[in-house]
């Protein structure tokens, strides 16, 4: 049957496996091993291809013969499972937190974790943009049952590490004459996108866990509150200001007070 010619096809290119008899009898000029091979190094060719496209700084922070050496035992042991090529190097992030050639770059997992995010920012749908006007007209007695929605790209990458520094290092025109404390403390980068322009910026420990429970649906002032329970210097108007300027915030609804 078609299917299983097919399926067996896919498992000689992408496995190895040995092929059917039919398609090892398909090839007169030269052997059925030959042309598989020419097909299994386009198909490694082009998710190494995806794989650096998506991870470019990883690739500048290892250098192209490692990163071709990664992203080949990547490959094996993680093939493409969807047609959109977009799709290929979700799970690049764990896959190199367990991978003994890099165990002592140790900050790199959460440097593919910021990568992809940055990805999927850049791919994301485009979210609603933020009614100021609509926004200005809010009573202030309501501000705290206000319930802001967060753009479509907007991601929070926490790290031991400081990534979003280690992101911005690796762009192009960034000086080279640089300093990276990785022992700086713990990082929080946040992603999102502007005019198509993904950006990558810093947030404190205080506006990381305020975005996040906004992101979780909290009220602005149920939010708020438990922030500054644990960070008394959290700023919340210049926190604000911040993510509009970023494009952070898409939209709002006010809920009823309990």
């Amino acid at each position: 049957m078609l299917h299983d010619e097919l399926s067996h096809f896919a498992q000689a290119i992408v496995h190895g496996h040995m092929p059917s008899p039919r398609i090892r009898q398909a090839y007169a000029d030269y052997s059925a091993e030959t042309a598989l091979g020419v097909y299994r190094n386009n198909y490694r060719g082009n998710l190494h291809d995806a794989l650096a496209g998506a991870y470019p700084v990883i690739k500048q922070l290892v250098g192209d013969d490692f990163f071709r050496f990664l992203a080949r035992q990547y490959i094996e042991q993680h093939p493409s499972r969807s047609a959109n090529l977009h799709h290929f190097g979700l799970e690049l992030a764990g896959f190199i937190a367990t991978f003994e050639p890099a165990k002592e770059l140790v900050y790199l997992p959460d440097v593919a974790a910021l990568e992809w995010a940055c990805h999927v920012a850049y791919f994301a749908d485009d979210g609603d943009v933020l009614d100021l006007n609509a926004l200005a007209q809010v009573p202030p007695e309501r501000y705290p049952d206000l319930v802001l929605h967060t753009h479509p790209s907007c991601h929070v990458v926490r790290s031991h590490y400081p990534i979003a520094a280690i992101w911005h290092a690796h762009q192009p025109g960034a000086s080279e004459d640089f300093h990276i404390d990785l022992d700086g403390g713990p990082g929080y980068a946040l992603v999102s996108r502007k005019d198509d322009i993904v950006q990558v910026s810093e947030l404190t420990e205080a506006e990381a866990v305020w975005l996040q429970g906004i992101q979780a649906g909290a009220r602005l002032g149920d939010a708020t509150v438990t922030t500054l329970e644990h960070y008394p210097d959290f700023d919340l108007q210049a926190t604000l200001l911040k993510l509009v300027a970023q494009n952070t915030l898409a939209n709002f609804n006010l809920e009823k007070t309990p």
